[in-house]
C-alpha cells in the first residue's frame, strides 16, 4: 500500500468513510466499558496498519487472510498414514459385560469372537501395555489377558468402597 492510497479513503480497495466510523464508534463504545482493552485495540490497528502500509508483504498476507473463509477450529490436515491403520471398536465393552454377568459371562462371550474381534478389545482399551498380546496367535491366551486386565481394573480401588 502506498501513501497515496491512505491519503484517499474512498480509493478502490481502500477504507470508506463508513468503514473507518464504524471502527471509531466501536472502539468507543468499549471505551466507556472498558478503556484499558479499546486503548490496546486502538494501538494494534494502528501498529498492524502502519506496518502494512510500510510494505506489500504484511499488506498481502493480510489481504489474502482476509479473504479466504473462516475456519472453524482447527485447520484440517490431510489424514496421516497411521490414521488408517487404526483397529475398529471391539463388539462390545468388556468392563459393562464383567460388572453384569462376572467372569464367567465375559469368559463365554469372548470365546465366540475371532482373533481380531479380540485384538480390537484389547487395543480399545489400552490392555496391551508390554506390546505382547497383538502378536499372539491363541485366541485364549487374548482371552486371558482381557479377563486379567478386566479383574484387575475392576478391583482397583476396592479397598475405599463401602
Amino acid at each position: 500500500m502506498t501513501d497515496s492510497k491512505e491519503a484517499r479513503p474512498d480509493a478502490p480497495g481502500g477504507p470508506n468513510q463508513a468503514d473507518l466510523q464504524a471502527l471509531v464508534d466501536a472502539v468507543g463504545a468499549l471505551s466507556t466499558r472498558d478503556p484499558q482493552l479499546a486503548g490496546q485495540l486502538a494501538r494494534l490497528f494502528a501498529a498492524i496498519a502502519t506496518e502494512a502500509g510500510r510494505g506489500p508483504r504484511l499488506a498481502n498476507a493480510l489481504t489474502k487472510a482476509l479473504r479466504e473463509p473462516a475456519s472453524v477450529g482447527r485447520e484440517s490436515r490431510p489424514a496421516s498414514p497411521r490414521s488408517s491403520n487404526r483397529r475398529n471398536a471391539g463388539p462390545f465393552d468388556p468392563f459393562t459385560v464383567h460388572a453384569e454377568g462376572g467372569e464367567k459371562l465375559l469368559r463365554e462371550q469372548l470365546t465366540s469372537l475371532s482373533l481380531e474381534q479380540l485384538r480390537d478389545i484389547v487395543a480399545e482399551h489400552g490392555m496391551d501395555n508390554d506390546r505382547l498380546a497383538m502378536k499372539w496367535k491363541d485366541p485364549q491366551r487374548v482371552i486371558d489377558r482381557i479377563v486379567e486386565r478386566v479383574n484387575s481394573r475392576s478391583e482397583k480401588g476396592s479397598a475405599f468402597r463401602a
